[in-house]
């Protein structure tokens, strides 16, 4: 029980240490111009969607297939749907507030980077049941490449009305999930295949409904240029150096 408390652990550190590096800034983003903030949205866009396609559907492709993998997809999409639905019943999101269409952006990606990082868990708690060195390779990947997620939760969150301690909070805490994941990823070892595919699957549909229904579209409502899109390009660029290199 030891070991696997161990590996929870550091599948726990890979979680948040990333994600809480990027949250940090919102403890320096005072005010800042509806054209920045409209680059960082399509920038974290384009980074979630070259991670989605370039990481998580071919690994899940890779383990059971595309047909286990898109199961988990629709099924993502239609949580992060209802979810959505949920917030929009809250009296807070009802009233008539500036940047209120932010705040939700921003929690509904931290919910889906907290679903990410569940499956992502489980790659940790394998590595390590594979060696030392693979699991400790697997983790530095991880909070790398947490590390441009953490922004895309804290700066939404900031600028639609959380307190900079509020929204490194929310960060943090989406990164739990990773430990939770690395726990029974080292306690069952090789999980079925169709079950970790489909978490894969789930965790990408989840993501990409976000950044088209959520990230792009508050993105334009902020500002309409070139630069935000440029900003994407770059975003899906980094998004698939990360991905070949993890």
């Amino acid at each position: 029980m030891r070991y696997f408390l161990k590996v929870a652990f550091f599948g726990l550190i890979s979680g948040i240490i990333g994600t809480g590096i990027g949250g940090m800034m919102a403890f320096f983003v005072k005010s800042i111009s509806n054209r920045l903030l409209s680059v960082l949205l399509e920038f974290s866009a384009g980074l979630m969607t070259a991670v989605v396609c370039f990481e998580l559907f071919p690994e899940a492709f890779k383990i059971s297939g595309i047909m286990d993998t898109f199961v988990g997809a629709v099924a993502g999409v239609a949580a992060i749907i209802c979810v959505e639905n949920l917030l929009m019943k809250l009296e807070y999101f009802k009233e008539k507030k500036p940047n209120k269409s932010l705040l939700k952006t921003g929690i509904l990606m931290s919910i889906g980077i907290a679903l990410h990082n569940l499956p992502e868990g489980f790659a940790v708690g394998s590595g390590f049941n594979t060696s030392m060195g693979v699991g400790a390779a697997i983790t530095l990947a991880i909070i790398i490449h947490d590390v441009p997620e953490g922004i895309a939760m804290a700066v939404p969150m900031k600028m639609g009305g959380f307190s900079a301690v509020k929204a490194f909070a929310m960060t943090i805490l989406s990164g739990v999930p990773m430990g939770v994941g690395a726990f029974f990823g080292a306690l069952l070892g090789d999980i079925s295949d169709f079950f970790i595919s489909a978490c894969l699957g789930f965790a990408g549909g989840a993501m990409l409904y976000i950044v088209f229904s959520e990230l792009i579209s508050e993105s334009k409502r902020l500002y309409r240029g070139r630069l935000p899109s440029i900003g994407n390009v770059i975003g899906i660029l980094c998004g698939i150096i990360i991905s070949t290199y993890n």
